[in-house]
């Protein structure tokens, strides 16, 4: 029962998302609704079941554990969680407990955090202009974001950006948010924005900016020097050698980046997704509750794993959508 996680296509799994919770204090127009209909919370896994799964998944060889939501720091009591988890980072076990946020907490939460033994956070944020931001986000508020981030550097918290490509609404920004990070000392990931959700609320084809595109812009300005380095995710990196930082770029749908995927994702109510672009999924919350014997859940989770595809089939082109989840973003977390 100790053999680590390999899935069919000989890719060790080492690397788990968590969604803690479906809710978010905002309703970024790419990832929610407006009027969202959240899950009953008797239905979310409770913070000592997400302990259990998560460490049954350090167990069978997880080193990286990223904690997503919705927004994560708005589930109550949620740093019972995270020092919870601080034990294996203290054993060896886990090389990284990290979480990514649109940052609205972090002014309240950033020692703590640094407290539990996290160092790296990603926050999401697309827009530095506080009234479109207001618009991307419906009832984000840019200054406290901005409030966070100051918050989660004095911490000692190392910060990065990360920001959904949107045509025609971040595009004149492109030079002030790459700026703007170095000046904060802070790496920055574009990240293409994903056919999922309600097509018939915001439509991805409108909202869609190849990042390809993306790129030639900034080399028309900056030398950019591939890099070989991952992180454990899906980015390709580059240097910009005049300001040193490192940008990152997630391209799901112009460059298919699952040949040495090694993640899994967890939601708040217990199902593994073994692909972000793939509906197969895999139930751990029944498992989880027959037994205290972690015999069933572990079994449960070797068998998901035999299932995880080869890779995602989202795909632009012909102007359609093709491969297009219907669940939101905030359901399988980001």
């Amino acid at each position: 029962m100790t053999a680590p996680l390999i899935d069919p296509f000989q890719r060790a799994i080492s690397y788990l998302r968590v969604s803690v919770t479906d809710r978010c204090d905002f309703r970024c127009v790419y990832c929610m609704a407006e009027n969202m209909t959240f899950l009953p919370k008797k239905e979310l896994l409770t913070l000592e079941e997400l302990d259990r799964l998560c460490s049954t998944f350090v167990r069978l060889g997880v080193e990286k554990l990223r904690i997503t939501g919705g927004e994560p720091l708005v589930r109550r009591d949620i740093m019972k969680f995270f020092n919870s988890m601080s034990r294996h980072l203290e054993s060896g076990a886990l090389k990284e407990l990290t979480l990514t946020t649109n940052g609205s907490q972090l002014e309240r939460f950033a020692d703590d955090l640094y407290a539990a033994g996290v160092r790296r956070v990603n926050v999401s944020l697309d827009t530095l202009d506080e009234q479109k931001f207001a618009d991307v986000t419906r009832w984000g508020r840019l200054p406290q974001v901005l409030r966070g981030i100051d918050a989660a550097q004095k911490a000692g918290l190392r910060v990065k950006l990360n920001a959904v490509a949107l045509k025609g609404f971040n595009e004149p920004e492109l030079f002030d948010i790459v700026e703007w990070c170095a000046s904060r000392d802070m790496d920055l990931t574009w990240i293409e924005v994903m056919p999922m959700g309600d097509l018939g609320n915001e439509d991805r084809l409108d909202q869609y900016w190849s990042l390809k595109d993306l790129r030639r812009q900034l080399a028309e300005r900056y030398t950019l020097t591939d890099l070989t380095e991952r992180t454990g995710g899906p980015a390709r990196y580059v240097r910009i050698e005049e300001t040193g930082q490192k940008i990152g770029f997630i391209t799901p749908l112009t460059h298919n980046f699952c040949e040495s995927c090694n993640r899994v994702r967890l939601t708040c109510t217990g199902e593994l997704f073994m692909c972000l672009g793939q509906e197969d999924r895999a139930d751990l919350r029944a498992p989880l509750r027959m037994s205290d014997n972690d015999a069933l859940l572990e079994n449960a989770i070797r068998d998901a794993i035999k299932l995880k595809p080869k890779g995602h089939d989202f795909d632009y082109s012909r102007q359609t959508v093709a491969g297009q989840m219907t669940r939101h973003m905030s359901h399988t977390g980001g």
